[in-house]
Parts: C-alpha cells; structure tokens; sequence
C-alpha cells in the first residue's frame, strides 16, 4: 500500500472551496464531505494528537465518531476497510434488533434516516412504494417525522454513513491496516500513546476506541481476550461449551444422511465440509468459532440481475452433501431471502446445508492479514459456488433449479465487486476479557446487571459450529443455539473497557467482553451502535475530568447518555412475566433442551417472551428438563403453555419427587385450567431441587413448552 502524502497538500484548496472528493482505492484515502478549515490536515497524523482515534470502519465507527464530534473533541477515523459500515452497508439490511424500544440514540436517529430515505417517491426504482407497504418500520409521531425502518438496501445504509461523516466533517482514512508486530503499539505508563499501520502512517491520541469486528487494536496493545466458547462450566451457563444434540432452529439435518463418499461406506472416505475430528465433550469449552458468511443482496429483476456467476476454482463436489440433502426431499431454501426495498433481499443461512460455511473460520480471529485474505477468498468462492450449483447444476431438483436461476446479484450495489458484498460476516472473533464479563445470566435476567449504558434484547444466537459424524454413522450439524430472551437487558459499562492494570484508555464496543453465548445476543447491528455511542461518550468524559476511563463516575457517564437519547433500562412488555409470580418459574428460555425445540410467540398467552415447540416431531430424542433448587417441603406444581387445536393430546410431563416420578397426560387443545395459563400437576414433596420433564415420543400433534412453576405450601 503506497502512502499519499500528496492528499496532504490539498488542505487549502478543500478550505477554500469546501468540494466533496470520493476516495481513492489505494493508500490513505479519506472519505467524501466537505472539509473545515482546522489544524487537522494542516500536517501529516503522524504530527497531530487527536482526542480520539478510532480504529475501524464498522458502523460503530460511525457513531463513535459523531458523538465524539458533537462533544467538542477531535477525532479521526482510521479503518482497514475502503467502504464505511461494516456487515450494515455490506448486505445485513434486514435487521436483527429484538425489541426496537431498547435502541435509542445515534443507532435510532440511523433507522430514522433510513426511514425519510425512503419517503422520497426517487428511493424507489425497481418497485412501486405502495407495493412494498410499512413493513419493518414504525410509524412517525404526531408532528409526523420521528418513523425509523430496519430494512433497507446497502448502497442506502452506506450513502448515509458517508452523508453523516461529512455532516460532522470527519475525516477518514481508508485502506490502512493496523502493525500487528510489536511495537505496532507504543503504550506508556498503561495508556496507548500512538498505533502505527502497515502503510507506516503512526496516530496519536488522548483516548482510543477500536470498533473492528477481529478487535485487532485490542489486541495488539496486549489486552486479555479470548476465542471460541467457554466450558459450560466456565460461567455457570445453560447452554456454553460444546452443544451436541441440541437443535434450536432448523439448520441441522432432520433425516439420516450418509457422510462419506460412496453412502453407508466409511472405507470411502468423507464427503467434503465434513470434519473428521470428534466433536468434543457436551459442554466443554474448545477454540472453534461459529460460522461466517456473506450476507448477499439478491434481485429478481431482471433488468437489474446479473446471473450467479461461476467462481473461478468452482468446484461441483463440494455441494455432494446438498444433493443428498435434496434427496431427503428437504426445500426450504428460500426461507432467508428477506424482502428488502426494489425487489431486493437479505439473503442469509437456512438449513442443513446453506450459506455458513461451517467450520471453515477456526484460525480466522488471530490470524495473519494473508491468512484472513485466504479465509474470506475461500468463503466467496464456496458461497459464489453454492449459488452457482444450485441455480445450474442438473443434479439439482428442477423446481429449485429454475426457482434459483431467477434471482441473481444486483447491478446497483457493490459496483466495484460485480455485486458481490464487500463485508465477510464476522459473527464472531476475539472477545475482550474486561473490567466486567458479560454472561447469559445478564442476558436472561438471572442477575442485575450494573452500570448500564445500553441495552440488547435479540435471541442469544449462535450459528453452527462444525460438521461431524455422529456414532451412528450420520451427518450432524453443532453449535446451532437460540435462546430468547425474557426483556431487554442491560449491557455493563465494564463491558466495553479493559481491566485497569492492561490499558486506561482503550474502549471496545465490538469485541465485547463477554461468554459466547452473550454475545450471540450483544452482536447485533444496532446494539454496536448503541455501544459506539457510549464508548465515544466515556471517552470525551475521561479526557474531560483527565482521568482512566475504568475511573470515569458511573453517574456523570448516565447522565450525558440519557441526555442524548440513549435507552438504559426498559420495563418488560411481557403480559405475564416469570419474576412476577409466585414461587419458582422455570421458562423454556432456561429448560434443558434435548433435541430440536423451535422458539415461537405467535400464540397467547405464555410466561415471558415466548414459549417453543417440537415441530411436531413425535421423537424420542426430543425433551425438555425443567429443573431448579429448592427448599425441602411440598409444592404445588403447574405448567404453561399456550392452547392450539393443532397441538398434541397426550404430552406426558413427569415429575421427579422424592416419593418417585408421576407422569401427567396433558391435553394442550384445552385451555389452562388456571387463569388460561397454568395447569395443575399436582402436589409433590421435594428435597434439595424439583425436576419436570416433557417427552415428545408418540405425541399426535405440536408439544408445546413454556414455564413451569414450584409454589410451596404452607405447613
């Protein structure tokens, strides 16, 4: 990469006529807006120390960088990418945000935006306004502005960021990769002085914040992180660790297929993309990360289609194991392709076999800048590959064949990649091990949380892990969880600085430090906004008061962030909320889950945010085990779960006590016998804890799963 000092001297012509540049592809470039007569290109970084430096070109990097600017304090953005934004203007457009009342803020004014984008008649070109409705948006209050939309198409979402920079007239330099090597980073005295990148540029500043996705200034300037998932035991967590068997959504293999070459035959080796390697202990911690992939923009239009292309390298075999997919007569191939805007999608993983390319990613998090290249170049080529096969193979069934050759990458996005998305999904990389450790027990409402200064409310999500084979003989998917969670929750100051003794003046918003499963949740679009926010707001606080940002008065901190519109803490919506209620409740959310149970609320009424179900699948493998400590004496039990005429008759729930174990025949057409939400079980003596478990073996409908409730008696 070749340093463009020359854009340097530009400073007084970009004073005097104020013009908009677009940025260079190569070397520093800095991104399109008007530049203010300042000190900040009146010489090179290496000679200015800027209030904040942030380090990364995410869309928390945007945030970061208006809060710092509307605080009165310099700032800079310095980021390794050529486009701002990060997964939001690289193809996520329908956004995974949970309850939309816990995002305020900068995050919320950027929906805002999106929103007044598309009230003007010229944001529609592929399709009539009136066609694609309100979906996805809120409405405007009564002085009729204030509607937010959380889906829209990329070029949109990157337009904007860049509008926003050059709002605040905030300069960005692109394409510059921070020195990984030691002395990357000069630290003194606990604090990080200066950062130099690959170009040999160096940045100085006050405060530092790094919102990449990999947390690669973090880790450079020696801070504690860590990669892949934590022992169940590690945290206390329900669901950490290795998840063998467990089956929360629709992506793992329903039916028996064969992994090897020629079917049924170990002798003839294993098909591709699946691991030889055993899969672990249930619930043991190990390095393995969840899966990446491109979140891809599609279209049906055809004037605006350019059909699948084939990757060079292609390679037909790789997708043997979606054909037997296919034979298995599955077809839900199309269940991801959310609507966006002018007949465009979010297109994102479904199935057994679909777009994560699991297992793929494992030394992505510390690897080498070549290496990562190598990582993201084989996701394209497989994913490019996936579309390819699918869209033109004539193995492939006809219906999904033709299906699949009307849609195609869009000819008005990604222009410079043919379509292509610019932004590998990084669902996960490091995380930070800070000066507090978000974990499910926060997410799930088990513990308060301290010092919030934001909020998540999204699924604790992970995607698949690896690839195996399991002892019978079959194909499986693992790692594939997702547990909801019972309101919005609140995200811990200490969650986004290091520990005092490693760095005192670093925030990270991204790289949250969390367990995996928190931060299955925290990884949302918005909540890293959110997040971006908060950071750049502590960061201006602490050169305020010329103080370590651990050390920043946690009320000074709330206040500003209230001020500005930031959500800290949220009532729950749920009607019937668990911790309002008498005795013990066990939601689902916190059931030990064996086999495939699928998250739902489309039916009322339910404990918390929802309740799951079976699929109706009368498996023996499939159960719940609802379990919790408690004082010796007898208890009135009870279960819920919401009524349906498709549901089962003859759910069998056994209650383990100490006089033995009961098993109750439940009929879930009928509505609750207590108050249209419980159902008695009956009464039981416990010593130490209570366990009820629901089987699912020979049931003739839906099994549906909710809370279960210990209420003691009086003696």
């Amino acid at each position: 990469m070749k340093h463009v000092r020359s854009l340097l001297s530009l400073h007084s012509a970009f004073a005097l006529s104020r013009l908009c540049f677009r940025s260079l592809l190569f070397g520093i470039a800095v991104t399109t807006m008007p530049i203010a007569t300042s000190s900040l290109f009146a010489d090179t970084p290496d000679a200015v120390a800027y209030d904040v430096v942030i380090y990364g070109g995410t869309s928390a990097a945007i945030t970061t960088a208006v809060q710092t600017k509307r605080m009165g304090k310099s700032v800079i953005v310095v980021c390794p990418d050529k486009h701002l934004g990060g997964l939001t203007s690289g193809g996520l457009g329908w956004t995974d945000s949970g309850n939309k009342n816990a995002v305020g803020g900068l995050s919320r004014d950027f929906y805002h935006r999106v929103w007044k984008h598309y009230q003007n008649p010229d944001a529609w070109n592929w399709q009539p306004q009136s066609e694609f409705g309100t979906r996805n948006q809120s409405p405007p209050g009564p002085d009729g502005d204030g509607g937010t939309m959380w889906v829209f198409e990329p070029h949109v979402a990157e337009q904007i960021f860049d509008d926003w920079m050059a709002e605040y007239q905030i300069p960005v330099f692109r394409d510059q990769w921070i020195d990984r090597s030691p002395g990357g980073v000069v630290m003194r005295n606990g604090r990080i002085e200066s950062f130099r990148t690959q170009s040999g540029q160096t940045y100085r500043g006050k405060m530092f914040v790094d919102v990449t996705y990999e947390g690669d200034l973090m880790a450079a300037a020696g801070i504690d992180y860590h990669v892949g998932r934590e022992a169940a035991k590690k945290y206390d967590e329900s669901f950490g660790g290795v998840q063998t068997g467990v089956f929360h959504h629709a992506h793992f293999f329903a039916k028996p297929i064969s992994p090897y070459v020629v079917p049924n035959d170990p002798a003839s080796g294993l098909l591709p993309r699946i691991s030889a390697d055993p899969p672990g202990n249930f619930a043991d911690g190990d390095n393995r990360v969840q899966a990446y992939c491109f979140r891809m923009c599609l279209t049906n239009v055809e004037a605006n289609r350019r059909p699948f292309p084939r990757p060079a390298g292609y390679d037909a075999s790789q997708y043997e194991l979606l054909l037997r997919v296919f034979e298995s007569g599955w077809r839900d191939q199309f269940k991801k392709f959310d609507r966006m805007p002018n007949h465009k999608t979010d297109t994102n993983n479904h199935g057994p076999f679909s777009t994560d390319n699991i297992g793929m990613n494992f030394d992505y998090p510390d690897a080498d800048y070549d290496r990562r290249r190598e990582i993201i170049a084989e996701h394209e080529t497989y994913q490019k590959g996936l579309m390819y096969f699918m869209a033109n193979d004539p193995r492939v069934p006809a219906e999904v064949r033709n299906a699949m050759s009307k849609w195609g990458l869009p000819k008005d996005e990604f222009p410079d990649t043919d379509g292509w998305p610019h932004q590998l999904y990084v669902r996960e990389a490091r995380r930070m091990i800070g000066e507090y450790i978000m974990t499910e027990h926060d997410c799930l409402d088990k513990k308060p949380t301290p010092d919030s200064i934001g909020m998540g409310s999204y699924t604790l999500d992970s995607h698949n892990v690896q690839r195996y084979v399991t002892p019978d003989g079959w194909v499986q998917n693992e790692g594939d969880v997702g547990v909801h969670t019972p309101r919005a929750y609140e995200i811990a100051f200490g969650s986004i600085v290091p520990k005092k003794s490693q760095c005192q003046n670093l925030l990270v918003p991204v790289c949250v430090s969390s367990s995996h499963m928190a931060f299955g949740s925290i990884r949302m679009e918005p909540v890293f906004m959110v997040l971006g926010q908060s950071a750049a707001t502590a960061a201006c606080l602490s050169i305020d008061q010329d103080q370590p940002v651990q050390d920043l008065p946690y009320e000074t901190l709330k206040k500003r962030l209230v001020d500005d519109g930031q959500v800290l803490e949220l009532e729950s919506t749920d009607e019937h909320p668990s911790n309002k209620m008498e005795g013990v409740v066990i939601d689902d959310s916190r059931a030990i889950l064996k086999g495939a149970w699928t998250p739902s609320h489309t039916n009322k009424p339910f404990v918390d945010s929802g309740y799951r179900h079976n699929r109706n699948m009368a498996d023996g493998g499939i159960s719940a085990t609802f379990q919790t400590p408690l004082d010796t004496g007898r208890y009135r039990v009870r279960m819920s779960y919401p009524p349906n005429s498709n549901r089962a008759t003859q759910v069998p729930v056994t209650v383990v006590h100490d006089g033995g174990e009961t098993t109750i025949r439940i009929n879930q057409r009928q509505r609750p016998s207590v108050d249209g939400l419980f159902v008695d079980l009956g009464i039981f003596s416990f010593t130490d804890s209570g366990v009820v478990r629901v089987d699912t073996q020979d049931t003739d409908g839906f099994v549906v799963i909710d809370a279960v409730q210990f209420r003691k008696l009086d003696e």
